[in-house]
């Protein structure tokens, strides 16, 4: 069985809060409520774990209200395992409010726990054991507090130096940083290329000008645009997929559960359509739920046989 280490170095609490019409200001009477113990690549450690992956997740873990994270760890068992090696730090993993309203999710994301030195060190050592032990790496999420740019590099430098298999689902500067790196994959949405690097990155056209610009060497390039549909780029060729219609419920998790998706088709070695439909098929469900997950069988198929493909 393929094993995938998840490095989520800013995990959070998630509370998942839907109303019925969002009034600022006002008092407003939740619909549902949903704490999930979170973080991205945690979230795509569960897909993968749905998918038959095990996965060994890491990364910086708050002390002081962790148990939610540790009952995550002792119930997902099967059908794959996701092992904790997280890193205890001083203080709370932060907790990020998402307010669904008909499909529309606004994130209020906390700070959390401030990282020492001795963390990340601690961490940095950790990092390369698992990782050389490990089919593939994936780095995703925000930075915390007290963990710089300089770490992030030293960071991809330890996974790299024992395993080439590195993807990456980050923003902002470390968006950046990350597509300066011979990575195997990353997937950033095309808003955040556009604020990463001030170019517009919409079309084909557009997105290949950037990645020519930044002088990108990335095996796989996976870009998503909400409903317009996710571009994958490779060293051969590109494709556009068209996901199907879904009602959208909530946002939450699509971004990890697509990258989840196609980490887990290419360690396979599934034919580059095979891999890219159920990718978006699975991230339609993601959006067509609260929380996240992977569909039944029967519903995948369905969602499957909805995603267009084609070459650009």
């Amino acid at each position: 069985m393929k094993k995938v280490l998840c490095i989520t170095l800013n995990p959070a609490l998630d509370m998942t809060i839907a109303v019925d019409g969002l009034k600022i200001g006002e008092v407003n009477r939740a619909t549902s409520t949903q704490l999930d113990a979170a973080g991205k690549a945690l979230n795509s450690a569960q897909i993968l774990a749905d998918l038959g992956i095990d996965c060994v997740a890491s990364g910086f873990l708050g002390q002081q209200n962790q148990a939610s994270f540790v009952q995550l760890f002792a119930d997902r068992c099967t059908p794959a395992a996701i092992e904790d090696h997280f890193v205890r730090v001083d203080g709370n993993t932060r907790t990020n409010i998402k307010l669904v309203d008909h499909g529309t999710t606004t994130d209020v994301n906390g700070k959390g726990f401030w990282v020492a030195d001795a963390d990340k060190t601690k961490l940095l050592q950790k990092v390369g054991q698992l990782a050389a032990a490990c089919d593939a790496v994936l780095i995703a999420g925000s930075l915390p507090q007290g963990f710089g740019m300089d770490d992030f590099h030293q960071l991809i430098n330890v996974v790299m130096a024992v395993n080439p298999k590195l993807a990456v689902d980050v923003s902002g500067e470390a968006l950046k940083a990350a597509m300066s790196y011979p990575l195997w994959l990353i997937k950033p949405n095309s808003d955040e290329l556009t604020e990463a690097f001030g170019m517009a990155c919409q079309t084909p056209d557009e997105q290949r000008a950037l990645l020519t610009a930044v002088g990108a060497s990335i095996e796989h390039v996976v870009i998503s645009m909400g409903e317009k549909g996710v571009h994958w780029y490779t060293p051969h060729t590109a494709y556009h997929a068209t996901p199907p219609k879904v009602t959208v419920k909530s946002t939450v998790g699509a971004g990890d559960t697509l990258v989840a998706a196609m980490i887990q088709g290419l360690l396979g070695a599934d034919e580059d359509a095979q891999v890219l439909t159920q990718a978006v098929a699975l991230s339609a469900h993601a959006v067509s739920i609260v929380g996240f997950g992977v569909a039944d069988p029967e519903r995948l198929a369905t969602l499957m046989a909805q995603v267009q493909i084609n070459r650009i």
